[in-house]
């Protein structure tokens, strides 16, 4: 029987997850307990190694995560919306960590997230990655210190298998310079423009997503005024990058108290 704490992962037949389950597999700090996927999903019960190519685990998929849970220590979820919420529900009753890099929550999503954190450790962010969480802390300083003559747009571009945009990560940058602005990224949003939309308004956080091929993942904060421009630019080419920052997420919030945190909590920034 392995010392290592249990971990388990859901979604566990996309691209996140079986990123993380190789990941996991390779670790030294955790032991995989558990794969977890939507009911009548077509991976339903493989064995998570024979699905990757690497070999029996006997670790069976299965929409199941009641037994998985009793198990682990933690969760890590890449899925959806309605999905995390409900995981988040059985997390905070098992209190394990629940580590959700899943996007397009809405405010009930977040809402129903924050009733389960008195009850575990919940760790949810748009971006899992060190350099991401470090472009917000520099797109929330540089909105402080520049004025309203200077606009804000948020680019993003990733594949076309894509459901979601705005990003979550153009969404959690957008909401950083809201902050360095003294208001709420509600206020400032301005969505993707069609048509004749008129002058831009004052102050406004534009957003435009690009959808195509593979891309990774990447994003521009734009800094935009008369006679100069300032961008901020993070480029990912792995998405093991943000499995990685979401273990890492996990192993930091073994020994946290219950409550709601992100990955700025996480990196100490």
């Amino acid at each position: 029987m392995s010392d290592k704490p249990g971990i388990v992962v859901t979604g566990a037949s996309g691209r996140m997850g079986q990123t993380l389950v190789k990941l996991i597999l390779a670790s030294d700090h955790w032991q995989l307990v558990g794969c977890i996927e939507r009911a009548g999903s077509p991976w339903l019960g493989r064995d998570m190694g024979e699905a990757l190519g690497t070999g029996v685990l006997g670790q069976i998929i299965t929409d199941d995560p009641l037994p998985s849970f009793a198990r682990a220590r933690a969760v890590v979820d890449f899925t959806s919306p309605e999905a995390s919420v409900n995981f988040a529900k059985l997390a905070a009753q098992a209190r394990l960590v629940h580590v959700v890099g899943t996007t397009g929550l809405a405010p009930d999503h977040h809402r129903a997230l924050d009733l389960a954190a008195p009850h575990a450790v919940i760790i949810q962010a748009g971006n899992m990655s060190l350099g991401v969480n470090l472009l917000t802390r520099l797109t929330q300083k540089v909105a402080q210190a520049l004025d309203l003559d200077w606009d804000i747009e948020v680019v993003e571009a990733h594949h076309r298998l894509k459901v979601d945009a705005p990003s979550g990560t153009a969404l959690m940058l957008g909401e950083a310079a809201a902050q360095g602005r003294g208001t709420t990224l509600q206020d400032a949003k301005t969505p993707s423009r069609d048509g004749i939309t008129g002058a831009r308004t004052p102050g406004s956080i534009g957003f435009s997503a690009i959808r195509g091929g593979d891309i990774v993942g990447e994003h521009d904060v734009i800094f935009a005024t008369s006679g100069e421009r300032l961008v901020l630019r993070h480029i990912a080419t792995d998405r093991a990058i943000f499995a990685r920052g979401a273990l890492k997420a996990a192993q930091w919030g073994l020994a946290q108290k219950p409550g709601r945190y992100d990955m700025m909590d996480v990196l100490g920034l």
